[in-house]
């Protein structure tokens, strides 16, 4: 699983090379191909070849010209138009036909959250356990902050929760969860390696992984691309 490639093909390559050297079954992204990164086209062609299932995030959606960027910070708001104006006729029919929820899985997708799709970060215990209460699955799955985390919730206790540094494996079989596989494209969890999540629907585990990308193909994408200096800068520290 993975979330959040934002146009950043160097790091979406070295993660599906990771998946595919893991074995995986099938590959599910949860959103925001697009975004900060240049090469918005290539993700998006890579994704439709690649991916069982995508959704749609509010990146993709603001590059369609269906959402606004004005809530975005500013460099996130120029990238955004950047991409708009630039998403080829294919990407824009592929993003075009996504949703930022599915619920035909064994785990509930979301792009944000169960409570709102688009927008919402699950980013702490409390707004995990209102998103629980909110999902009719027991395991749900959400992108969206960049960040690696898990939360959980069993026998009546409080959910707890903290981020899911590489490595990091989890035990589904029982309780309520919602995990995050974090950013592929731009993570923000301190850790500039590449996230995703290995999810094992037999015997209900979850593995977080990281991986190494070559930061500097990225980043000097972003630049020759004209893009705000600071999306590039912010990939050599996870931030």
């Amino acid at each position: 699983m993975v979330s959040d490639v934002h146009g950043n093909l160097p790091a979406f390559e070295a993660v599906l090379a990771a998946i595919d050297a893991a074995g995986a079954d099938e590959i599910w992204c949860l959103g925001d191909l697009v975004g900060y990164g240049a090469q918005p086209d290539e993700c998006v062609a890579l994704a439709a070849e690649r991916c069982a299932l995508c959704l749609v995030g509010n990146h993709d959606l603001v590059a369609l010209d269906r959402l606004s960027a004005a809530d975005f910070s500013p460099a996130a708001a120029v990238a955004a138009r950047w991409t708009r104006e630039r998403l080829g006729a294919e990407a824009s029919e592929f993003l075009g036909k996504l949703e930022p929820a599915r619920l035909d899985r064994p785990v509930a997708l979301y792009h944000a959250s169960p409570r709102d799709p688009v927008w919402e970060y699950v980013l702490s215990p409390l707004l995990a356990n209102a998103c629980m209460d909110a999902m009719d699955a027991r395991v749900g799955a959400v992108g969206h902050s960049h960040v690696a985390l898990s939360f959980q919730r069993r026998g009546g206790r409080p959910t707890t929760g903290d981020h899911a540094p590489d490595g990091t494996e989890a035990d589904l079989s029982s309780g309520d969860w919602i995990v995050n596989p974090g950013a592929v494209g731009q993570p923000r969890d301190g850790d500039p390696r590449a996230g995703w999540l290995l999810l094992d629907l037999q015997r209900w585990t979850a593995g977080w992984r990281r991986v190494e990308y070559p930061i500097d193909r990225a980043a000097t994408a972003i630049r020759a691309a004209s893009l705000p200096t600071a999306l590039a800068d912010r990939l050599y520290y996870g931030q």
